[in-house]
This record gives C-alpha cells, sequence and structure tokens, in this order.
C-alpha cells in the first residue's frame, strides 16, 4: 500500500512540476517575448505535462482505489463498520476513477503518447540519471522491462490495426506507467534512502511483474481472439 501511495504520488508531484515550467514561461512569455531557448523549454514541458496528466490521474486514481480495498480487508469485518474510517476512505476513493474523466478516458488521452514514442522517450532519459549505488541493481532490472514496454508497443503499432490498439491500450498505459513511477521512485530513494528505499523495493517487484504479465498478454494475443470479447 504505501509503496503504491509513494509510487503515485512521486508521479503526481514529477506532473506539477512539468506543468509548473511550462506555465512560468507562458506567464514570461505574456510580458516579452521568449528567447529561441525558452521556446524549446516552453515546448518540451507542455508536452510532458500533456503526457503525464493522464497518467498521473489515473493511475493515483485506481491505486486509490486498491490501496482503500486492501484497508477495508485488512480490518476485516470491523473495516466495514462505521466506527473505522475505512468505510469513508473505500467510498470516497470509488469515485475518482469516474469523476473528470475516467481511467478509460484517461487511457484514451495517453494512448497518443505510447504510439509516439513519447512515453519511452522520457523513460530512456530517466535511465541515464544517476542513481545511488545501492539503487543500481534495481536499475538495471527496470531497464529490462523498459525494454519489454517498447517490444509490446512496437508489436501493437506493427498490426496497425486500431481495434487490437483499442483492446490493448489500457495494457500499454499502466506498462508505461509501472516504469515512470519506478524510476521516479528510484530517484526519490537515492536522495532520501531513509525515507523511499523500501518503497523503491517493493514497488519495482509489483511494476516488474505487471510488466511481464502485459507483456505475456499482448504477445500472446491473436486477432481472432477478440470475439471472444463481443458479445
Amino acid at each position: 500500500m504505501k509503496a503504491k501511495l509513494d509510487a503515485g504520488r512521486a508521479l503526481l508531484y514529477q506532473t506539477a512540476r512539468y506543468v509548473d515550467i511550462y506555465k512560468a514561461l507562458d506567464d514570461i512569455a505574456r510580458e516579452r517575448k521568449l528567447t529561441p531557448e525558452e521556446r524549446q523549454e516552453q515546448k518540451k514541458y507542455a508536452k510532458l505535462a500533456d503526457s503525464f496528466t493522464p497518467l498521473a490521474k489515473g493511475m493515483n486514481s485506481e491505486y486509490a482505489n486498491q490501496n482503500a480495498y486492501d484497508c477495508i480487508q485488512i480490518h476485516g469485518g470491523s473495516g466495514f463498520m462505521m466506527d473505522y474510517a475505512c468505510q469513508r476512505i473505500y467510498r470516497d476513493a470509488r469515485i475518482t476513477s469516474i469523476y473528470e474523466g475516467t481511467t478509460q478516458l484517461q487511457t484514451v488521452a495517453a494512448i497518443r503518447y505510447v504510439t509516439n514514442g513519447s512515453y519511452i522517450a522520457t523513460i530512456r532519459d530517466y535511465e541515464a540519471v544517476p542513481c545511488s549505488p545501492e539503487m543500481e541493481p534495481l536499475l538495471s532490472r527496470l531497464k529490462k522491462m523498459a525494454d519489454k514496454f517498447e517490444e509490446s508497443t512496437n508489436a501493437v503499432k506493427e498490426t496497425q490495426d486500431q481495434e487490437i490498439l483499442d483492446f490493448t491500450a489500457r495494457r500499454l498505459m499502466e506498462m508505461a506507467a509501472d516504469c515512470i513511477m519506478a524510476h521516479l521512485l528510484i530517484q526519490d530513494a537515492s536522495k532520501a534512502p531513509e525515507l523511499f528505499a523500501k518503497s523503491a523495493h517493493v514497488y519495482l517487484n509489483y511494476a516488474e511483474a505487471e510488466v511481464e504479465k502485459h507483456a505475456g498478454f499482448i504477445k500472446g494475443l491473436d486477432k481472432e481472439d477478440l470475439a471472444f470479447y463481443k458479445r
């Protein structure tokens, strides 16, 4: 639960950072003409903000629901009673994946950044960010996760089939988000291991299994299989 919380929070903070930078440059542009370098920065961070926003909203909403569910489960029957806050948290969390755009709509917004290479480019940039020696084994595993995400993306794109892309979009979005959040946690753990090292290890184990699961599903998917998912 804490690992998902830390991962989601890291993604939210990074998204907010990208939004703040490009909004600040927008404000400067109203006062004076931006330099060529500033215009490049403005475009760069606007694109990052646009691509990270559906990930931050979609994944944090889903994690809120998962953590609230686990909270009830941990407390057993008591967690379902009004005596504990769990039941209120559970009810409050449910709406987050619905209002301001359902998770399915966040997937629709995010998939373009999967297919145009924005997410994998960002992930590769993160791979070049130095980390502490303790985090290097995790970073090595994370690079292999990114390879599987890239392979899965290319496999779907090569089909040139919109129906297959739509069907696998949620899985591809989650693979991208898993890789990005794992990178952000490794960066946080390198700076403050006492706060984030455990979460980095736990989340990478979780994300690694999720990426493996989605990659296996996409690899084994056949066009004819789609008929079984239709009424």
